[in-house]
């Protein structure tokens, strides 16, 4: 059958994806094996770190330490424990210095120090029964977790009179990152079961619910790939990977979601299947690329941040959005044609009732979408009000950096440096290092020294250490090592006079630099998604006031996801009930990452609402000819609109949020709070926001939701894009209007 009633750049488009089905098919499979073979190995080349911002004061001041100094910087602990002895006891002295030793020999270790050749304090427990062997593994954050798998085994458990186990930086970083590889395959292993059931309870048929997983299965292979490639041009976060299995399957699900119900419902009005695919193309298939641009665009200002963290959110987001959207477009059509009315085979749910579901659903979104529009000022307000309310909590937010506290209480890194904090003097590895640059005397040494001695949150200075032209001291600050008087002792510091170059570094510093980058970027971050966002919500909707309300309610569908973030990962609630451990404040670029998935994820389903509004909108202004379009055709849009897509949204939601949950499950903090706080995110805006909120602020504004002035009115008639299928001008049978554009 001809596609007749096809504007020709989407006939087009689906003779192309259409024309040779099986061999789509097949070439999808042969590239989904190679990028089986290429992503092989992929989180073994990932990095566990990327908070610090590349060019700051304290990571240049960081990396100069570790090259003239690497005694300043240790990453690897041996915590040496006594038993019921004494460290100072001959015997556990003589055992420990030989570890010492036996350390030193180590391939790509130095700067290898201990309580028993130092007698430092800092060194020592304060109940005298467990003490420290400090060393410095070199290289990146690969070769460092090779060569602690290679050397950790034989120095951790019992050798004659002490126990040993490993801690540090290098031991935290790359425990992270193992358990971050398990975790994420138990979530795969959860997820993708009851996802496929979800799948089924929606369509019903065990076919068409196969199709949603097959996409997100290829998209996330595929990302994995790409970021494998990545990994070996730029530094990439292994934190990455979960948002390319959460993004991957949701995103890809909702896609073919939308696709396949539309393709089904063309189909039960009686369509062919060539006819059906090309309705579908030209309507959901239009919805879901301007969604995967828009959530591509929150993504993308990601890349605006120094921090590699950040930046290997946008790499994988990015790249799984565009092939989830590719492979619902391209190969989801070829199986659709392929299968034909075949896609409802195997329909389970007749094993538990004895006929296909009735309409009772759509019936009851177009009643709810009647009561909301009723009460419209009742439903705005008070929804707007508790979705403020759930916020509050995150003007108490606390900015920290992650540590060891990341991992569970029973992983080995966070048990040492659990040790350290609770029974070691002073604050180990929580001090401050100043880089001195510059030749010096050691008069101007020891003037700087008083100096710095003298600010009122200095506790300590030890140095200077002087190697050379350069030289460092050590300033232990009063209180917690990143506390609000750490921070303050850092710009106290910089401010410091001093004869020489003065750069400085530690746990404080690199928290202080870290949030003045974001700070920096985050106007030209959201201005940029606010700005793309407008214009690709005008370009589909050809309204001025609708990509307004659309970016106000994404932001304002945000809040419950922060307040919970504050209110259980910083303060604590639920932490038993969770799993994990509080540090009373939350990393500092979690909040920029989870805005960024979050908002693209809710302008996703803004989308899908929207285009089938104005899908109504369109059909009915046109059924008017030279009529004027009432206020009376705004809300049927809006309530047919709601009534055709309020369940598939709901139904995306709920199976993004159980994979969202899934990701959640992880041991990791970060990671838990990056799942659960989308999750949440994710179910407040499809059942909140998009139910209750966007009917009722769309009905107080009228038909005033569609105007544009004139020239953006021609601008969209030539550029913009819209589901409307528009009846052809009288004495042109056969022919539709030009779908592209709108009407006001």
């Amino acid at each position: 059958m001809t596609e007749v009633s096809s504007p020709p750049r989407v006939r087009g488009w689906t003779r192309f994806v259409t024309a040779r089905p099986r061999l789509s098919l097949l070439a999808a499979l042969v590239l989904t094996v190679l990028a089986v073979l290429a992503g092989s190995g992929v989180a073994d080349r990932l990095g566990s770190g990327g908070w610090e911002d590349p060019d700051a004061q304290s990571t240049y001041a960081t990396k100069a330490l570790e090259r003239e100094f690497p005694d300043s910087q240790p990453n690897l602990l041996l915590l040496v424990g006594s038993g019921r002895a004494s460290v100072d006891d001959p015997a556990v002295a003589a055992e420990a210095s030989r570890l010492a030793e036996r350390l030193a020999g180590e391939k790509g270790v130095v700067g290898v120090g201990s309580y028993w050749r130092s007698k430092a304090p800092a060194l020592r427990a304060e109940d005298g029964h467990e003490a420290l062997i400090a060393a410095r593994i070199t290289g990146d954050e690969k070769t460092m977790g090779e060569t602690l798998d290679r050397i950790a085994p034989s120095y951790r458990g019992t050798h004659g009179p002490v126990e040993v186990r490993v801690g540090g930086i290098v031991a935290v970083r790359h425990e992270m990152q193992t358990t971050i590889q398990e975790d994420l395959t138990r979530a795969e292993i959860i997820a993708l079961p009851v996802t496929l059931v979800l799948l089924v309870m929606v369509f019903g048929s065990a076919v068409a619910a196969l199709l949603p997983l097959g996409i997100g299965i290829v998209a996330i292979l595929g990302t994995n790939a790409v970021l494998r490639g990545l990994a070996e041009f730029t530094d990439v976060s292994i934190f990455a990977m979960n948002l390319t299995t959460a993004l991957g399957l949701g995103l890809a699900i909702d896609y073919a979601l939308f696709i396949v119900r539309r393709f089904r419902e063309e189909l039960t009005g009686g369509a062919e299947p060539l006819t059906a695919i090309a309705t579908t193309l030209r309507t959901a298939g239009r919805t879901v690329l301007f969604s995967a641009l828009t959530v591509a665009v929150s993504l993308a200002a990601m890349l605006l941040f120094p921090q590699y963290f950040l930046r290997s959110f946008a790499y994988a987001g990015i790249a799984v959005v565009l092939l989830a959207a590719a492979a619902a477009l391209i190969l989801l059509p070829a199986a659709l044609i392929l299968l034909g009315h075949r896609v409802d085979a195997l329909d389970l749910r007749r094993l538990f009732r004895g006929s296909r579901p009735t309409k009772e659903a759509g019936t009851a979104w177009a009643r709810t979408a009647t009561l909301v529009m009723r009460r419209a000022p009742f439903f705005a307000l008070g929804t707007t009000a508790v979705l403020v309310l759930l916020g509050l909590p995150f003007l108490g937010v606390r900015f920290g950096t992650a540590d060891d506290r990341q991992l569970p209480s029973s992983a080995e890194s966070h048990v040492v440096q659990q040790h350290i904090r609770d029974g070691f003097p002073g604050s180990l590895g929580g001090g401050l290092e100043v880089l001195a640059e510059g030749r010096a005397t050691p008069a101007q040494y020891a003037a700087y020294k008083e100096r710095v001695a003298a600010l009122p949150e200095v506790v300590r200075v030890d140095g200077p250490l002087v190697k050379g032209d350069a030289a460092y001291f050590t300033v232990l600050p009063k209180g917690e090592p990143v506390d609000d008087a750490a921070q303050r002792l850092v710009g106290d510091l910089r401010a410091t006079e001093a004869p020489f170059d003065t750069k400085v570094t530690g746990a404080a510093a690199v928290l202080v630099d870290s949030k003045d980058a974001i700070a920096a970027q985050l106007p030209w971050a959201a201005a940029f998604i606010a700005i793309v966002t407008l214009f690709l919500v005008f370009l589909l909707t050809g309204s001025v006031l609708i990509p307004i309300q659309a970016v106000l309610l994404n932001a304002l569908s945000l809040t419950a996801m922060f307040g919970a973030v504050v209110w259980v990962f910083q303060d604590g609630h639920l932490s038993g009930l969770l799993g994990f451990t509080s540090t009373g404040s939350i990393e500092t670029t979690l909040p920029v990452l989870m805005f960024c998935v979050a908002f693209g994820l809710s302008m996703d389903y803004g989308v899908f609402l929207l285009s089938r509004i104005k899908e109504e909108y369109d059909r009915g202004s046109a059924s008017h000819a030279l009529e004027a379009v009432g206020d009376d055709d705004h809300e049927r849009a809006v309530r047919l609109g709601l009534q055709r897509t309020g369940g598939l949204i709901t139904a995306a939601a709920v199976i993004l949020a159980v994979v969202m949950v899934a990701i959640g499950t992880s041991r990791v903090t970060n990671t838990k709070m990056l799942g659960l706080g989308i999750a949440l995110a994710v179910l407040m805006d499809a059942m909140v926001v998009r139910s209750l909120l966007v009917p009722a602020i769309m009905r107080l504004t009228g038909r005033a939701t569609w105007w544009a002035p004139a020239p953006l009115r021609r601008f969209h008639a030539r550029f913009g894009l819209s589901e409307a299928e528009r009846p052809a001008p009288a004495g042109e049978p056969g022919r539709e209007r030009d779908t592209v554009g709108a009407r006001s």
